[in-house]
């Protein structure tokens, strides 16, 4: 059988690392920009809800945010009916940060993509989703404390 799972881990990898050292010039390292991302597109959020978005634990999310937080990305805001939520959104210099994350996705997706038709982007994607799907099956039951059968 073909080593799919590593050739994706490969791929995932190595745009990290280019994405890790091409926004050190923003101040964004060690995956930052992913939580970012995901607090411009989904304002309002939570971190609970942020970490099951990017599939991980939520002291990592913590972490993550805090670090967001004291560098002027995003801030936190108290939810009106229960104080002890905290919704997250990003501040201005975050959105505009967003913009040249945007940038950057959009060229990566296109160096990936490049020689793949249309009909194989769409047949990629799809493929990938439902790929996704069967982890978040696998995911959702060990994050409750279960263990897989190998």
């Amino acid at each position: 059988m073909k080593e799919i799972l590593r050739e994706i881990g490969t791929i995932a990898r190595a745009l990290d690392s280019i994405s890790n050292i091409e926004f050190k010039e923003i101040e964004l390292t060690k995956g930052q920009y992913l939580y970012l991302i995901r607090i411009c597109e989904h304002p309002g959020s939570i971190q609970e809800k942020l970490a099951e978005m990017l599939k991980v634990d939520r002291t990592t999310t913590a972490r993550a945010v805090k670090k967001l937080e004291s560098q002027g990305f995003i801030y936190k805001q108290e939810d009106p009916t229960n104080q002890k939520i905290k919704k997250l959104f990003p501040t201005d210099r975050g959105k505009d940060v967003y913009q040249f994350l945007l940038r950057e996705n959009n060229h990566s997706e296109a160096v990936a993509l490049k020689g793949l038709s249309i009909d194989e982007i769409e047949t990629l994607f799809d493929l990938l989703q439902k790929v996704s799907d069967n982890i978040n099956v696998d995911w959702n039951e060990v994050k409750k404390g279960n263990k897989r059968d190998y």
